[in-house]
């Protein structure tokens, strides 16, 4: 498949980022592609939805915590290709929300030190953003 003939898929993703300045990451479950890869917690943008408001409806439905359109500040992007798709993900850090993180389907979530984010295996999207993150915290 030549890369024009590829889909684009848009993803949001989110650096959420506690008091501690750790940064949560949340495991690929298994049954999934690229199962037990690490990646920053977001999800598919669903017909008419900004990139915003699809991490404050996934940041809901993941991790079970509230948060604004206007708590997310955009910082980065991706754009990788997948054998049979190009990913494009923006890369939003919030520090404002409600609640305590959990995995609501069932994935690992661990909050993890900015220096500490290469110590986890990611989907090969995710990797580039690191020395983003590096910069900011």
């Amino acid at each position: 498949m030549s890369e024009a003939q590829k889909k684009i898929v848009l993803v949001a993703a989110c650096a959420l980022v506690d008091s501690d300045n750790r940064i949560l990451l949340a495991q690929r479950p298994e049954g999934k592609s690229l199962a037990g890869l690490w990646e920053f917690p977001g999800g598919k943008l669903e017909p008419g939805e900004t990139p915003e408001e699809t991490l404050v409806r996934e940041l809901d439905e993941e991790l079970g915590i509230r948060t604004k359109v206007a708590c997310l500040a955009p910082l980065t992007f991706a754009s990788h290709t997948y054998e049979t798709f190009h990913l494009l993900m923006p890369l939003f850090v919030c520090r404002r929300y409600e609640g305590i993180p959990y995995g609501r389907e069932g994935q690992v979530v661990k909050w993890v030190k900015v220096n500490a984010l290469r110590d986890y295996p990611m989907p090969p999207a995710d990797e580039p953003l690191i020395p983003y993150l590096q910069d900011l915290l």
